[in-house]
């Protein structure tokens, strides 16, 4: 299946009625969404040449990987986000559940296992704690009901704003005070024991900051995400554009690759249109983006025009880590390599902030984390694609600081330096692969590593973050709506909620909700 057409080749013709900068989840939910209810002709810009964001999947000879999806929850027959993949895509999208075991956190040589069900998830992690039963419970209900009140928050953002400022106390009852917290704040109040801490913590890596930084509410999101497991779409994860792409082409959208806006065009205060990098034009009454808030803020839209509002709220938040990822690639089959669905998390010890903290500050320090995915594992159809052949993903923590130096240089040509530098953290990312999984030593047939620069170039992202605005408690502050105070411009996907494809979708829902009401919205999401 196609995936976008090239703007040059074939530029989009006719009157649209709306245009959605990106297509990341976020952007192709709004503009699904907005075609099947109303906004017919919605045009899709996309500066990358696949669609799809951190959907997308790359390839080399005889291999392939995903980017950016690693697993995702809520998508077994009952999930709300099942309900609305379904609906978007006509049931095109698959999906294969991970292993009962989808997480195993290891804190040294201590192993900890995350299991699916709530109810199994406190029994099995009481099994290492027995004395800490009652306080594993207290935070799984805590994390439900910190998510539950969540969504009502994150839904205000799509009210018109008179409606909003009358229900939002109302809506956010309770959850602000929790989001305005750190993660190791609220889990000291349920227990003092630093190894059920960290094991609570373990999955940290999934939105980028430890305990002491994050903002409960991500960290509360994200756990709830997973409870009931995780799963992984069949075929990769290219096949969740593949199923969304059609609904918009059917009613007349267009998806445009290799087409990367310059800028947002503003005329008398009101968004009419966006200019591309070859000088050409698009105009529509309703313009969404899907770019970033850093991005859309700080260099799509015109400095006079910026809201000094939010330009000086968006500066009490500073842009997500970056990160590194290893793609590895081997001549053999995960059975014979002994590999599974299960992910690895592993930390040195139970210190997370202190480790992240000392590598911050040394990129030769220990990785203060490494997560291992195995992506051929997980999908039932890689073999059939790839026969004989296996991957897996290996990622950890990166500080843009230490590659901006080579900021403005082509990508595979940035130079001897660079891929030294490269060079030492793919050894370094290798060792510990192959202490954890030793049969893996001397059978890599394929290593190829990704850095922040790589984010950069592919996503537009200004400091290579990998999961836009930062998840600290100030970001929960922030006045972040789907309709911005430049008229006609609107803001969707991760930014507007959270991060990952969930958190994405979540905002693409929001935006559309803005659009064409919540009743429409609210009908996606529910099982018919």
């Amino acid at each position: 299946m196609h995936l976008g057409h090239s703007y040059k080749q074939k530029p989009p013709t006719g009157a649209f009625d709306a245009i959605v900068i990106g297509s990341g989840i976020g952007g192709l939910v709004s503009a699904a969404v907005l075609s099947r209810y109303g906004k017919k002709r919605v045009l899709v810009l996309e500066r990358h040449y696949r669609i799809g964001g951190y959907t997308h999947t790359f390839t080399r000879p005889g291999y392939e990987w995903d980017v950016g999806v690693h697993y995702i929850g809520q998508v077994g027959e009952r999930g709300a986000l099942r309900a609305l993949f379904d609906k978007l895509s006509d049931g095109r999208i698959r999906w294969a559940p991970l292993p009962d075991v989808y997480d195993r956190i290891e804190l040294g040589d201590r192993a900890y296992d995350f299991v699916s069900g709530a109810g199994r998830f406190i029994e099995k992690l009481a099994e290492s704690f027995p004395a800490e039963r009652e306080a594993i419970t207290k935070y799984v209900d805590l994390v439900k009901t910190t998510t539950r009140k969540g969504s009502m928050f994150f839904m205000a953002r799509g009210l018109p704003s008179i409606v909003s400022a009358v229900t939002s106390p109302f809506m956010a009852r309770g959850f602000s005070e929790l989001a305005s917290r750190t993660t190791r704040e609220v889990l000291l109040e349920l227990t003092k024991n630093e190894e059920l801490i960290a094991v609570l913590t373990g999955q940290y890596g999934d939105y980028g900051l430890p305990p002491s930084r994050s903002s409960f509410a991500m960290h509360a999101a994200l756990v709830s995400h997973y409870l009931g497991g995780g799963f992984y779409p069949i075929g990769g994860a290219s096949v969740i554009a593949e199923g969304i792409a059609p609904l918009i082409e059917e009613n007349g959208g267009h998806l445009a690759i290799s087409a990367e806006v310059e800028s947002i065009i503003i005329e008398h205060g009101v968004a009419v249109g966006v200019k591309l990098a070859d000088g050409s034009e698009q105009r529509a009454p309703l313009l969404i983006s899907n770019a970033g808030v850093a991005l859309t803020f700080g260099k799509l839209v015109p400095e006079a025009n910026r809201p000094a509002s939010w330009t000086k709220a968006l500066q009490s938040v500073p842009p997500s880590s970056s990160y590194l990822c290893l793609y590895l690639g081997f001549k053999a089959t995960d059975e014979e390599l002994g590999l599974t669905g299960t992910n690895l998390w592993l930390y040195p010890d139970e210190k997370h902030d202190e480790n992240v903290a000392r590598f911050e500050a040394d990129p030769e320090a220990p990785f203060p984390m490494v997560y291992l995915s195995f992506p051929s594992a997980k999908d039932p159809d890689f073999q059939r694609r790839h026969p004989g052949r296996a991957t897996v993903d290996v990622i950890t923590m990166a500080r843009w600081e230490w590659f901006s130096k080579w900021q403005g240089t082509r990508w595979h040509k940035r130079g001897d330096d660079y891929e030294a530098f490269k060079q030492r953290f793919t050894d370094r990312l290798l060792e510990v692969v192959f202490k954890r999984l030793p049969q893996l030593r001397g059978r890599v047939d394929v290593a190829e590593l990704s850095t922040p620069l790589t984010t950069e170039h592919f996503a537009s992202h200004p400091r290579g973050e990998l999961y836009g605005l930062d998840h600290t408690p100030e970001r929960y502050d922030l006045p972040l709506r789907a309709k911005t105070p430049i008229p006609g411009l609107m803001l969707t996907g991760a930014d507007l909620a959270t991060c990952g494809v969930a958190g994405g979708a979540l905002g693409g829902l929001i935006t559309a909700s803005a659009v064409v009401g919540p009743g429409p919205v609210m009908g996606l999401l529910k099982r018919t």
